[in-house]
């Protein structure tokens, strides 16, 4: 079998067995597929905190240094988000998803091996390639493979896997970094991949049905859609990467003193030209007509801020902890108490609430009630049983604050756009996770684990606070998205 033929055999889409693609509740089971990867995703972006101060040890390296396993996954998921959402549409997405997680398993498996901090961390950034191709095509799998009456419940369904990935994967990391080793935080990944392929393979619908060099059919012949903005993702990429080497070189990363400023000023420069690059476009990443619509600015803003406030206590929660002498399995489980909060409050939060209550009036209060747990967790005594409380309260004000600001930035953006804009709530987020992680270890740096820590956490619930004033009602008249019908 030469190139081409195996090329087109591994990009040609199978149907799913016609005993399962005959049964009328089938779509369940793509949507409980889907859901596996939403599940490994998060649980992957959470485990990562309770095993820096593993890393550390094992590699002789400072809390800088050991951040970039985290920082670089994040960085290759912000650029690769927009452009494998791009090529699925040519490729087929049942095809994408499952390479993604044929790629995460792998990937995860040479983590585990690594035999230098800089090896893992380039083992990271291949998973994020996984994690991109699944996570690219996970609402639109759903989108294709559940009837309309349907559709609401079933993108509750993995928001609940998310959410369920978010909250075991401090618990889960404790408990492996404690009682195995660093290694089986990634090796556990390799089953679920594994299984993960087989379920994709038998339960997804086909996205595409022809292969390369076959007879075009009405979907293919339409006008090509226009080219992908690969500038404008290297520029985002590149201003990114400048920001958070600037903030991991203030921070103890051995590089000259005089690096910070020219980081600084290259992350400004490539900003500029990449607000210059998204303006003439044919197809911009970040769509600047589009982040100027009412309401739009200021919900990426949020988003970034929301997901800055909950991955900041993930990373400073075991720190502090164990340098109170919580052991680190503890330390894990009451860090699970945040993500958990989050959780249960994005998905049935709103039951507690007044009925009446708006999704403008939803995120300020979830903000607000985010930053009375931030300031807590900073002022009261580090221990297992103080600091439960904090993260609860944090983490149930987080999850009424981001569905309800998500709800308000895609019904500001008109329906012919919503895939523009949920990729960027998209960028928004994992954004706000890297700088999350990147200002923690800064304070951690600048000040010690435990007056530094305290510090980040004040300023975290003034920022929560100051998240109150900045959300936005959508505007009267909006065309309601894809995503909001």
């Amino acid at each position: 079998m030469n190139a081409t033929a195996l090329a087109a055999r591994l990009l040609t889409e199978r149907p799913r067995p016609r005993g399962i693609a005959g049964w009328r509740h089938a779509h369940w089971l793509a949507v409980g597929t889907v859901c596996l990867g939403a599940f490994l995703g998060q649980l992957d972006a959470s485990v990562i905190a309770l095993v820096f101060p593993a890393l550390g040890r094992h590699f002789g390296a400072g809390f800088a240094a050991v951040e970039w396993v985290a920082l670089a996954y994040l960085l290759v998921l912000v650029a690769l988000l927009a452009p494998i959402g791009w090529l699925s549409d040519l490729v087929g997405r049942k095809t994408m998803y499952i390479g993604g997680f044929a790629v995460f398993g792998l990937s995860s498996l040479g983590a585990g091996f690594a035999g230098s901090l800089w090896i893992l961390v380039a083992c990271r950034a291949v998973q994020a390639v996984g994690a991109a191709m699944m996570q690219a095509n996970s609402v639109a799998l759903v989108a294709r493979g559940v009837p309309e009456h349907a559709m609401r419940r079933a993108l509750g369904i993995q928001a609940a896997a998310q959410g369920l990935g978010l909250a075991l994967g401090p618990s889960l990391g404790g408990l492996l970094v404690e009682h195995a080793s660093w290694q089986w935080v990634f090796w556990v990944n390799v089953p679920i991949a594994v299984f993960g392929i087989v379920a994709g393979w038998y339960l997804l619908p086909r996205t595409r049905t022809c292969t390369p060099g076959a007879a075009a059919t009405p979907r293919d012949s339409e006008p090509r859609a226009p080219r992908f903005d690969l500038p404008g993702m290297l520029l985002l990429t590149g201003a990114t990467t400048a920001l958070l080497l600037a903030l991991s070189t203030a921070s103890g990363l051995p590089l000259p003193g005089w690096a910070v400023a020219v980081l600084l000023l290259a992350s400004v420069v490539l900003a500029l030209a990449l607000v210059r690059q998204e303006r003439r476009a044919a197809r911009p990443i970040l769509a600047p007509g589009l982040v100027n619509t009412p309401g739009v600015r200021s919900g990426l803003v949020v988003a970034l801020i929301g997901y800055l406030l909950l991955f900041c206590p993930l990373v400073l929660g075991p720190v502090l902890l164990t340098g109170a002498g919580v052991s680190t399995a503890a330390a894990g489980l009451v860090v699970t108490l945040l993500p958990a909060a989050f959780a249960v409050a994005a998905t049935v939060g709103g039951a507690l609430l007044p009925r009446g209550w708006s999704d403008l009036a939803r995120c300020r209060f979830g903000a607000g009630l985010a930053g009375v747990g931030l300031l807590l967790f900073a002022l009261l005594p580090v221990s297992g049983a103080t600091v439960a409380a904090p993260l609860l309260v944090a983490g149930y004000g987080l999850g009424l604050l981001l569905p309800a600001n998500n709800a308000l930035v895609m019904r500001a953006i008109p329906a012919e756009c919503s895939a523009v804009g949920g990729g960027m709530v998209n960028m928004a987020r994992s954004l706000g996770t890297a700088l999350g992680m990147a200002l923690s270890v800064l304070g951690v740096h600048l000040a010690g684990a435990a007056s530094g820590g305290r510090t980040v956490l004040i300023v975290l619930a003034v920022v929560a606070v100051a998240a109150t004033a900045l959300t936005r009602p959508a505007p009267t008249g909006a065309r309601p998205s894809a995503a909001t019908r």
